[in-house]
């Protein structure tokens, strides 16, 4: 591997590593908020106790996601300075707009919120978990708008003296239509990665603290709704992309030819080439649906596509690695309906009723109970969504190649000069080493704190009976 392959292997890592925690917590801060109002609403009890717990979730999350994402955003110091000297004047205000949202409002407020049990007024104290919740999903959307300039580069000017771009309005750049598209449809995977993990522990623990059934059915519920918000903005989000990178629906596809009434192939055996697969399970004109909103819309193919960018771009190369935006755009899919279809049995058989459904044997009966099987393989559920995002950035990411920003920076024009192997590699190490650290203690922190009892148990006085924890 050359010195370009190893600084976007880096990026890759230090990217979806980062991206593991920040859908959570995203989730958990709407999650804790909405438990927050629901306890001062009804004054229950287990609303309060899954408020704290889900914060303390909240908290440990963040901290990981605060630290990953500083290396990833000196990540366009380190290896991609090319990049960030002649376009950062144009995406350099979304990532300090982002980091003043990340450091200063959500991480005070949910400071605010920790510390301001008994101390604030109920309101207020309840408003600083609604700030913080607002403020991830105001962060997620500046990130998400920078991202897009990549995907589909709007808002610039370049000067003709330096080269470098400038923007010529923010307003523009935060209503680029990539970032329209793409943020209920990010919102909607960050649902499902969050309350995976909710309904894990809730199935996990159920059997300790009847709360914990509460939340399990919470996340499994946000998990087939944000599933549901995923699938069809990403519906949307497929026509926009195709309407801005077509390659990058071809490449989905590994379509060579331009096509009429194209197919979407569910399964393939067989080389992803000019020929079609040996063997594949093809859903007729779903493809075209895709990316045009009817079944006999034409879907432009690799090879015409090719032949236009080299002829507008110049000479080289502009298809992406096939099999990698083939595999990853049917697993993402993949992971999240199954995703989706393990929250579902959940909510079935946990759906508390005596009707009994004729033909259907005991365990598929509603309100049957979560089955051994379900709690045994628990750590299913946190795993598919999470995989399903990763799944999906990658698609996003290397099907746009070999483009940095798609028709104006090619990825080997942004690397840093100067950069030798030894550097990237010593640097790629550091990140793997402190990152796997990370993710251990996050881990353990989670795991411990799931273990813990929801209320307090009280202690009994030297003249008083036992008092039963709750």
């Amino acid at each position: 591997m050359d010195v370009l392959d190893l600084t976007r292997l880096q990026f890759a890592v230090v990217t979806i590593y980062h991206y593991l925690f920040v859908p959570v917590s995203i989730c958990l801060s709407s999650t804790a908020a909405g438990f927050h109002l629901a306890w001062m609403r009804t004054g229950k009890d287990k609303y309060l106790h899954l408020t704290k717990f889900t914060g303390k979730l909240l908290i440990v999350t963040f901290a990981v996601g605060v630290v990953t994402g500083l290396v990833q955003e000196f990540q366009f110091g380190l290896g991609w300075s090319a990049f960030a000297r002649f376009y950062g004047d144009v995406f350099g205000p979304t990532l300090a707009i982002e980091g003043m949202l990340a450091f200063f409002l959500e991480a005070t407020f949910l400071a605010l919120w920790y510390f301001g049990w008994d101390r604030l007024p109920r309101r207020i104290h309840a408003a600083t978990i609604v700030v913080v919740a607002v403020g991830t999903l105001l962060s997620a959307y500046i990130i998400l708008a920078a991202n897009s300039f990549m995907q589909n580069p709007i808002a610039y000017a370049l000067d003709p003296s330096t080269g470098r771009a400038h923007l010529t309005s923010f307003l523009d750049l935060m209503t680029n239509e990539v970032v329209l598209a793409a943020f209920p449809h990010t919102m909607g995977g960050a649902a499902m990665a969050g309350s995976g993990l909710l309904m894990a522990i809730g199935i996990w623990r159920t059997h300790a603290d009847r709360a914990f059934l509460t939340l399990s059915r919470v996340g499994a519920w946000a998990m087939l709704i944000g599933g549901m918000v995923t699938a069809i903005s990403g519906d949307h989000l497929g026509k926009v992309m195709t309407a801005v990178q077509p390659m990058k629906m071809a490449a989905a596809e590994a379509l060579y030819e331009t096509t009429t009434s194209a197919p979407f192939s569910v399964f393939a055996i067989g080389e992803l080439g000019h020929d079609r697969p040996f063997f594949s399970i093809e859903i007729p004109g779903l493809l075209s649906f895709l990316g045009t909103g009817s079944f006999s819309g034409t879907v432009q193919g690799i090879d015409d596509l090719q032949a236009l960018y080299t002829a507008q771009y110049g000479p080289g190369s502009y298809v992406p690695m096939i099999p990698v935006a083939f595999w990853t755009f049917r697993l993402m899919i993949g992971a999240g309906v199954l995703g989706m279809a393990l929250a579902a049995y959940h909510l079935w058989s946990t759906w508390d009723t005596t009707r009994r459904v004729p033909l259907l044997p005991r365990f598929l009966q509603p309100g049957a109970g979560t089955p051994g099987w379900l709690r045994r393989f628990v750590l299913i559920a946190p795993v598919l969504p999470a995989a399903a995002n990763t799944f999906g950035w990658i698609f996003t990411e290397t099907a746009r190649q070999p483009w940095l920003a798609f028709g104006i920076s090619k990825v080997e024009d942004g690397i840093s000069p100067g950069l030798t192997s030894p550097e990237v590699i010593a640097s790629l190490a550091g990140f793997t080493l402190v990152y796997g650290l990370l993710a251990l203690v996050w881990y353990r922190l989670v795991v411990h704190l799931s273990r813990q009892p929801l209320a307090p148990v009280e202690k009994a006085s030297a003249d008083s009976d036992p008092v039963p924890s709750y």
